[in-house]
């Protein structure tokens, strides 16, 4: 084995030690931040190295001595909070006296960034305030958040990124009813998709995690295409000869607030993280990555089958997707029909049957009830 087996036994131990309990749910903004860090111990350095367009503060934190540098930021689109919370959980585990976190900081130093777009975060929105999205804005650079980001990496000039986001509950691994809770991306560096010494390194530590997660939740970890797009952010890194990796959080079963899929973030960092500390880089074969099934796009969050029996306007097998909607400074998930997929190709996160009694009782009682007998 090639992480070591004490990591894979007290990861849920070390998770539940140090989750940021006052940090929960997907509505995640500066305010969390600021409290989180105003109780946080003297170990870390924390800075307002920007502001964003609204004029919000973007914090970063810094932590650890050793000569290998990490440079780790997430909510680069305001609406993907999970890995935040993830990379809280990590900062306090750094923090603790845990002989793993004093390892990892005698090796290496870090600079996180909890959430890079404040503004996006708080109206629950992926893009910043002028509507542009920080990930397609790599190149031109015309938002402060992207000159922000660019700025610490030119500074910094870190040997590992990563990149923290979440994805829609719609991705499921290759063609398998399994939902893809955690995805990864080693992204291309050019056109051609060639494999520089820097995306090698990314696609290793992706296999360690990977093997990790497999002993976790088997069969749920997917890999993105790596079209080449200069203007993501992950691409750029890359073209500068800097191993980035892209961590997608998606959905684990009955998780919409992404509780459970936070932990197994925590898990992925920490196994690369400790990776790269202890120098097992490696132990692990580059050509496994391309083992992992790519991402694909099969999932509803609800599939009713004999729907005309609710409805007659509805089709037999109808498909819901939630729409998640800021208000009261909560996210609601509404639902909406989906007309436009191939149903027999597509699987449910929940599936109910409206010929049986129980089911429709259910739906009745749910949240979905109202779309389904609408008349339009």
């Amino acid at each position: 084995m090639s992480v070591y087996l004490w990591l894979y036994m007290s990861l849920e131990k070390i998770f539940l030690q140090n989750k940021e309990l006052s940090v929960q749910g997907r509505y995640i903004t500066n305010k969390e931040i600021i409290e989180f860090l105003e109780n946080s111990s003297t170990k870390i350095t924390s800075e307002v190295i920007g502001y964003s367009v609204e004029d919000r503060p973007i914090h970063c934190v810094s932590i650890g001595e050793g000569k290998t540098k990490l440079f780790l930021w997430s909510q680069m689109h305001g609406n993907e909070s999970t890995t935040t919370k993830a990379l809280l959980d990590f900062i306090n585990y750094l923090m603790s006296v845990n002989k793993g976190a004093h390892k990892i900081l005698e090796q290496c130093s870090l600079k996180m960034i909890p959430i890079l777009n404040p503004d996006g975060a708080l109206a629950y929105t992926r893009v910043n305030a002028n509507k542009i999205d920080l990930n397609r804005d790599a190149q031109s650079r015309t938002q402060p958040e992207s000159k922000i980001l660019r700025k610490i990496y030119d500074e910094f000039q870190p040997d590992y990124c990563f990149n923290l986001h979440d994805q829609r509950t719609i991705f499921n691994v290759g063609n398998t009813s399994k939902p893809a809770t955690v995805s990864f991306l080693a992204p291309s560096h050019d056109e051609e998709r060639s494999i520089s010494e820097a995306r090698s390194t990314s696609m290793k530590l992706i296999v360690a995690m990977n093997e990790m997660l497999q002993k976790k939740i088997p069969g749920q970890v997917g890999r993105y295409d790596d079209g080449f797009n200069a203007n993501c952010i992950g691409d750029t890194f890359q073209m500068l000869d800097t191993p980035t990796i892209l961590f997608e959080s998606g959905h684990f079963p009955k998780d919409y607030d992404r509780e459970e899929t936070r932990k197994y973030i925590f898990y992925a960092i920490l196994t690369a993280v400790n990776c790269i500390s202890t120098v097992k880089l490696n132990d692990f074969s580059q050509s496994a990555y391309f083992d992992i099934p790519e991402n694909g796009k099969q999932f509803l969050d609800v599939l009713i089958y004999n729907a005309r029996n609710i409805n007659p306007k509805l089709k037999d097998v109808t498909g819901i997707l939630y729409k998640e909607v800021l208000r009261d400074g909560k996210i609601m998930f509404e639902p909406i029909i989906d007309n436009f997929q191939n149903l027999n190709e597509i699987f449910g996160h929940a599936v109910y049957d409206a010929s049986k009694n129980a089911d429709l009782e259910a739906l009745k009682n749910s949240n979905i009830w109202k779309v389904l007998i609408a008349d339009d």
